[in-house]
């Protein structure tokens, strides 16, 4: 036995040191095994992958044994929100029971960081905004009086998703680095070099691979080296990790260099008329190619949008203007050091732009998403394997994925196989929780199939039932935002309790409302189908539409079945099917969160029955008690 392993066993015995520190500790052999799993893995430079299932308490397994072994350890997350629980609950914690001095920092992504240059210039140009955005900077002023972070995730009384923080915060576009009069307080520089200085540093997915698309090109290095990386939350990455090895561009980006450039026009350069009137032009153009699109938003390929007349019209109009800015910029080069920043940005966007002209290139997805306000540009690789496995040979680290979902049709192939992993060590974990004890899970018999006509009605029918048995408590995940519209439209008015819906308020407002109410029903999609925490009496019965298979208008999933038939292999085996696997598994993921809970999981979909790669997905759930009765389910809800 090696001396980590001597520390690792003591530090989680019923008398260790997590026994000593928390209140009713309870010894977990399966957290016991995964903590030497990753401790031998730092010993050896391997790489691991862990399905740890809920309960198995993997958070605490990966960080003690990271801190016990001394190796400088990176841990990313999946979204910001789990990054602040690790940071500001689970690290304190287990530092206080290990009484290790160990340096410890947080580290985001630029744009939650509040740029004291930007933020005194918007303060200078006094521009009116709307009510709301007023209000915000007001409590942004507030709060910056006294802050020392600068992470703007703490300013109270404000909605994570307010204009006002695009408006005060920097990107790699338009920071002035160096030059900038505020290099040596900025906040985000700050929090980089904590990161440098520290032992465990906890980032998210997104920035981790920022970082490594930037190391890629020979820039930067947000994120140190380590001896450690972990990834929780592991089976986002193969999405997330292509987002950031193509190219992107938005209509956001063009229209900030326009309003910089104005900025420059009206405090430096006003006798350069031509340079407002090419930035008011760019700005035009830059909304009437955002304008071609649907106004509430749409996602497809850009290869297929640029037949259109209209796109392609508004599309040749912006690069006939930018070209206008570039002359006119040209002109006034050197007069200004700000113009001369923006003139570089322009380069960088006009390069970019030019990648988007044809919309089709080998191994490759050119879609486009229109949001609300912007139109955002996207070259996706249809697969990253080779790039990740180049990067985690490059270091000489040990690696950990972990999530509750990885395992497809009970193999690791599908998760290893996307990113690259040849012969990793493998730890699947049971929950310690007794499914057939807490829970019972029904797929309801005579029910309609998902393209029926009736379906819609007979899903809002059951779901009243299900509602009125146990009076509320319930969660109802959706695939779709047309579903979760027409199902909130057959609900309002027809049931007696609370009916919370996704997009009426913040996700972290929702769930709260949700368990201090104790009796509501919360109607949600996409986002709700992880990261959802709720313990207790709460939450009863989760209602599940349909298998979430990704929508076939999806131009990346498009991209990947072609790419697929290609190489002879049958898309919707390989690529559709464990991808819906990995998201029922989470969605299902939501009902037992605690060895007191109790309840029913109801899945409205006939075709995990009647199809033959049903028996992948139900292989793939907890070992419940199952049924296809529903009035079983119902008596079941009214004992609870």
């Amino acid at each position: 036995m090696t001396a980590l392993e001597t520390k690792i066993r003591h530090a989680f015995a019923k008398d260790g040191a997590l026994a000593q520190c928390i209140d009713g500790y309870d010894e977990r052999d399966v957290q016991t095994q995964m903590a030497l799993a990753v401790g031998n893995a730092i010993e050896q430079k391997q790489q691991l992958v862990v399905e740890a299932q809920t309960g198995t308490g993997k958070t605490f397994a990966y960080l003690i044994s990271a801190m016990l072994s001394g190796a400088k350890t990176i841990v990313s997350t999946g979204t910001k929100a789990l990054q602040d629980q690790l940071y500001y609950k689970d690290l304190p914690l287990v530092k206080k029971a290990l009484n290790i001095p160990i340096k410890t920092a947080l580290l985001k992504g630029r744009a939650n960081y509040l740029c004291i240059d930007r933020f005194n210039k918007l303060q200078q140009q006094g521009a009116s905004q709307s009510e709301q955005v007023e209000h915000d900077l007001i409590q942004i002023k507030r709060w910056s009086g006294h802050t020392l972070s600068g992470d703007l995730g703490d300013v109270p009384g404000v909605n994570e998703s307010s204009i006002a923080f695009s408006l005060v915060t920097s990107s790699a576009d338009n920071c002035s680095g160096r030059k900038c009069e505020h290099f040596d307080d900025c906040y985000l520089l700050r929090a980089r070099r904590l990161a440098m200085d520290a032992d465990l540093i906890v980032v998210n997915h997104h920035l981790f691979f920022a970082d490594m698309a930037l190391k890629d090109t020979g820039f930067g290095e947000l994120i140190p080296s380590s001896e450690m990386v972990i990834f929780d939350e592991a089976h986002q990455i193969p999405d997330i990790a292509c987002g950031y090895f193509g190219e992107s561009l938005s209509t956001k980006t063009i229209k900030e260099l326009a309003v910089d450039i104005s900025h420059v026009y009206y405090t430096e350069l006003k006798d350069t008329k031509q340079l407002l009137k090419a930035a008011e032009i760019v700005q035009r153009c830059s909304d009437q190619l955002r304008l071609v699109f649907a106004h509430n938003g749409e996602r497809g390929d850009w290869g297929q949008a640029l037949k259109r007349g209209d796109v392609n019209g508004a599309f040749e109009q912006l690069l006939t203007n930018l070209d206008f800015m570039y002359q006119v910029i040209k002109i006034s080069l050197g007069r200004s050091e700000n113009l001369d920043n923006c003139f570089e940005r322009l380069l960088d966007v006009k390069s970019r732009l030019e990648k988007f002209k044809t919309g089709d290139k080998i191994g490759f997805s050119f879609w486009y998403e229109a949001s609300r306000n912007h139109l955002q540009l996207n070259i996706s690789p249809l697969s990253i394997a080779d790039k990740f496995s180049e990067h985690t040979k490059s270091l000489d680290s040990a690696w950990l994925f972990t999530s509750a979902t990885l395992k497809v049709d009970d193999k690791f192939d599908h998760f290893t196989a996307q990113l690259g992993i040849k012969d990793p060590q493998t730890l699947s974990l049971d929950s310690p929780f007794d499914y057939q004890l807490q829970s019972l899970f029904c797929v309801p018999r005579y029910f309609a199939e998902p393209a029926s006509p009736n379906y819609l009605d007979q899903l809002a029918q059951t779901t009243q039932v299900l509602i009125e048995a146990s009076n509320g408590g319930v969660l109802i995940l959706v695939t779709s935002f047309s579903t979760l519209n027409r199902l909130q439209a057959k609900l309002a008015g027809q049931i007696d309790q609370t009916l919370l819906v996704q997009g009426d308020d913040s996700k972290q407002a929702l769930l709260n409302q949700f368990v201090q109410d104790g009796d509501a029903v919360l109607l949600a999609t996409s986002s709700f189908w992880e990261g959802v925490d709720i313990r207790g009496d709460a939450l009863r019965c989760v209602i599940i539409d349909k298998l979430p298979f990704a929508s076939p208008d999806d131009p990346l999933l498009k991209a990947r079945l072609d790419d697929k038939k290609k190489q002879g292999v049958e898309g919707f085996d390989a690529v559709q099917v464990p991808q819906a696997v990995i998201a029922l598994k989470q969605g299902a993921g939501r009902l037992i969160r605690d060895v007191n809970d109790r309840g029913a999981l109801v899945l409205c979909d006939t075709r995990m029955i009647t199809r033959p790669y049903g028996r992948i997905f139900l292989q793939s759930l907890p070992d419940m008690k199952r049924t296809r009765d529903l009035k079983q389910v119902i008596d079941y809800l009214e004992q609870l």
